[in-house]
């Protein structure tokens, strides 16, 4: 096991035409589970293949341990990947595929069959050691790229968007498997995903890309009740954060007037100094709630209705503004009708609409 500290690692390709990373500074400490999230093309596939040793670091110092591995080949590092596609051969059992990065290594062979043995319990994989990556399921060739990975006990895991080929249900056992695997383990896991579902359940931490550049680093709640910014917010949670742009006031109590006069009070909001300003109000779905016509913030017309089992999405129209609530099943309304809504003043966060950033209460 150990520790990973990156201090302003950058990468530039080619002859600056591209910023991939944009000068990442940050540790994970020994043991950790963290996950590195963001769209496609925000850095951090380049990223994680950086501390691996697969893409040089144009400039800025990664270390593993307490050793600067720059210029350190990628089989130097004892670092072990799991990459998206399980990359198996076809050819070879799962002993054996498991078994041979060890075998290049010139163990023992006692020693590599022990290894094997372990990873199969861990991962449950010892009534299928015989077969061929043919006679596999996705989830079961996915839990052999694992031991593969597993049995070179390095001192560092790092896993590519590995859950990308399984279906929903494979995603969400596999989900639970690579965290039981790390409880087991104990070793530093880098995780690498554009799913804020698996990164939310999967990591201890979270690192938010957007662009090459780190947007924030948090616990999952953390970010999501606090994020820094509109992009951090508007990311992590499904379905996303409602964004309602107007002018936040005081007078007669505060309220947001939207573009098109309406006022919604917001008794009890944490307001932002400086008002009367031009914000972005964000609005989490739960935080909305049916009231009678009397008690109503919003008056909204019901546009969509998602039913998706214990819970109902209820997509809403404002005059020109869509907004998402979600609801009891028992409260779904009827599509087309209108609907009385409040919502939790005291959770509505406020963002600059020019830089995106939040603005402190």
């Amino acid at each position: 096991m150990a520790k990973v500290g990156l201090e302003q690692v950058r990468k530039v390709y080619p002859e600056g035409s591209h910023v991939a990373v944009a000068g990442a500074t940050f540790d994970i400490a020994d043991g950790e589970r963290i996950v590195l999230v963001g769209p496609s093309g925000c850095g951090k596939s380049t990223l994680l293949r950086m501390i691996a040793g697969l893409e040089s670091i144009t400039s800025g110092t990664l270390r593993i341990g307490e050793r600067v591995v720059n210029e350190v080949a990628p089989k130097e590092r004892d670092i072990a990947m799991v990459f998206q596609s399980y990359a198996l051969y076809p050819h070879m059992t799962v002993a054996e595929n498991m078994a041979f990065a060890l075998q290049l290594r010139k163990l023992p062979r006692s020693e590599i069959e022990a290894r094997v043995r372990e990873a199969a319990a861990i991962l449950e994989l010892g009534a299928l050691l015989e077969r061929k990556p043919a006679q596999l399921s996705g989830g079961q060739r996915q839990r052999v790229a694992l031991g593969r990975a597993l049995v070179r006990q390095p001192q560092v895991f790092l896993l590519d968007e590995p859950l990308s080929n399984l279906d929903a249900k494979l995603r969400a056992g596999m989900r639970a498997e690579i965290a039981r695997i790390h409880a087991r383990t104990g070793t530093t896991m880098i995780y690498v995903t554009h799913d804020q579902v698996e990164a939310m359940t999967l990591g201890q931490r979270i690192v938010v890309m957007r662009d090459g550049v780190v947007q924030q680093i948090d616990t999952p709640m953390a970010l999501y009740r606090n994020p820094a910014n509109l992009f951090v917010a508007t990311f992590l949670g499904s379905p996303a954060m409602n964004t309602v742009e107007g002018m936040l006031v005081i007078d007669d109590g505060p309220a947001l007037v939207l573009a098109d006069g309406q006022r919604v009070r917001l008794d009890g909001a944490r307001l932002p100094a400086g008002l009367p300003r031009h914000v972005v109000a964000g609005i989490r779905p739960e935080h909305l709630a049916v009231v009678a016509d009397g008690q109503a913030m919003l008056s909204a017309t019901v546009d969509t209705v998602e039913p998706v089992g214990n819970e109902v999405f209820v997509n809403l129209r404002i005059g020109a503004l869509s907004l998402v609530a979600r609801l009891p099943p028992e409260q779904a309304p009827v599509e087309g009708g209108s609907l009385g809504l409040s919502l939790r003043a005291a959770d509505v966060l406020f963002f600059d609409p020019a830089s995106g950033e939040r603005l402190a209460a």
